[in-house]
């Protein structure tokens, strides 16, 4: 009985060390200094009338030696990531142009839910010029989905596929000269904090993909903050 209760106590103090590891992380996270910021570019018509317009430029790579990690690729070089930064801050009732340079490639999604353009203007985004509304689940290399609800405040969800860069224009060292450029426009509503992830299993050796970079902030996760103007 003795062993029995020393057994569980010492996994509740374990469950509590692993908690507040996760809430020191993701404070940490929350307060990287790589916060990228959107740029003022004067004003867009939309439906919702004309609204401040702000562009948000960011990339995907096949690896972490692109140099937002550090010289030697951080503490996982071999991790798919978004980079530089992958904390974001766009202004409050304000149109965002987000554009997405995806120098990786992919394979099939586990949900096709995420092939499908979604909180977009019009539901559409373009791919290298041309207008899309979906990607096909065994052509995406990656997404960027921004998910969040708060008391009071307006929701915001969208979520944009990144085609994957065709395997033959994968090279066995550093990035393609042909990246897949993706642009699309959303509009926000109230301030408030808000998550992005990745929905693309890009977590080679989890199980499902789910883990290592896919789960990871700084990687294929970080915050997505929408402030007031």
């Amino acid at each position: 009985m003795f062993k029995r209760l020393v057994g569980a106590i010492a996994t509740i103090a374990a469950g509590s060390l692993f908690i507040a590891g996760v809430g020191i992380y993701v404070a940490s996270a929350k307060n990287d200094d790589r916060v990228l910021k959107a740029r003022a570019d004067g004003t867009m018509v939309t439906s919702k009338g004309t609204l401040p317009h702000f562009t948000l430029e960011m990339q995907v790579y096949p690896d972490s030696m692109f140099g937002g990690k550090g010289p030697d690729g951080g503490a996982h070089p071999d991790w798919v990531a978004y980079g530089d930064a992958t904390n974001f801050e766009v202004p409050a009732n304000s149109a965002i142009t987000i554009t997405v340079t995806n120098y990786d490639g992919g394979e099939s999604l586990n949900n096709d839910f995420f092939g499908k353009i979604r909180g977009t203007i019009d539901g559409t985004a373009t791919l290298n010029g041309k207008t899309i509304t979906s990607v096909p689940a065994d052509a995406v290399g990656h997404t960027f989905t921004v998910h969040g609800m708060a008391n009071g405040q307006d929701e915001l969800f969208f979520s944009v596929p990144m085609r994957a860069v065709p395997e033959e224009a994968m090279p066995d060292e550093g990035y393609t000269k042909t990246p897949n450029v993706t642009v699309f426009t959303v509009i926000t509503g109230d301030a408030g904090e808000y998550i992005w992830n990745c929905e693309y299993p890009c977590g080679d050796g989890t199980i499902a993909k789910f883990g290592h970079a896919m789960s990871t902030m700084g990687y294929m996760s970080g915050h997505f903050n929408v402030v007031k103007a």
